[in-house]
């Protein structure tokens, strides 16, 4: 049992030998003045795999941070803050701070670095008063249903203009299909819905008939002139 342990007590040294304590600060500016302003706010790596607290002067530390690429940021209540790439490496050396825009690979990494230990600052505070949305006449134009109804007060308005210029057999057709149309929405609203199919078919059925009876009358007056000039020739 003893060589484990002490093969865990090396591993575990080794890890804490090649863990970094990340460190940086928050610059008060008058966007946040202090942190009291800031409120409760922790600064995180990788959407809180590892965090640190912001202390009264704006100092926070990440503790034990193993070797790798992390991106770095700042949860806030009131106030929004840039992300950055963070790059600890397994040596000795610092660790490198770039500035990393959300959304942007991390492969390659950009040429700009930024001095370390990090200094943060708040890019602005958040504003979550919407104001209500004011009166506005010409919005209302911009409506689908508000540009039907002004086109149908278009078409009321002009009706009578139109109908002066129609021709007066057409007139008439239109008068008697919109006689029609009403008689057959009065008797469906009043619920005698079997008249109302019923004059809704007679109503589909007139031009057929029409139609039919039209062709029907020019042979048998055309056979009985023809009858009639072999008549007068006999």
């Amino acid at each position: 049992m003893r060589i484990p342990l002490a093969l865990f007590a090396l591993a575990s040294s080794c890890v804490s030998a090649l863990a970094l304590d990340l460190k940086g600060r928050v610059q008060w500016t008058p966007q946040c003045p202090s942190l009291k302003e800031l409120g409760q706010a922790k600064v995180v790596l990788d959407d809180g795999k590892m965090r640190g607290g912001v202390t009264r002067d704006g100092s926070f530390t990440i503790p034990d941070v193993p070797a790798g690429t992390y991106i770095l940021s700042v949860i806030a209540h009131d106030h929004y803050f840039d992300q950055l790439r963070i790059d600890v490496f397994e040596s000795d050396t610092l660790p490198e701070v770039r500035p990393y825009f959300p959304g942007t690979p991390l492969s390659p990494a950009a040429p700009a670095t930024l001095p370390y230990p990090i200094v943060l600052s708040a890019r602005g505070r958040a504003d979550y008063f919407v104001p209500r949305e004011s009166f506005n006449v010409l919005a209302m134009f911009k409506n689908p249903m508000m540009m039907m109804m002004l086109g149908a007060g278009a078409l009321m308005l002009l009706m009578p203009t139109m109908m002066k210029n129609m021709d007066p057999e057409a007139l008439e057709e239109f008068k008697e299909r919109h006689a029609k149309m009403t008689s057959i929405q009065s008797s469906l609203q009043s619920g005698d819905l079997a008249s109302g199919f019923s004059q809704l078919l007679a109503s589909g059925g007139d031009e057929p008939k029409a139609a039919a009876s039209a062709p029907s009358k020019g042979p048998s007056s055309g056979g009985a002139k023809h009858r009639g000039g072999k008549n007068k020739r006999k």
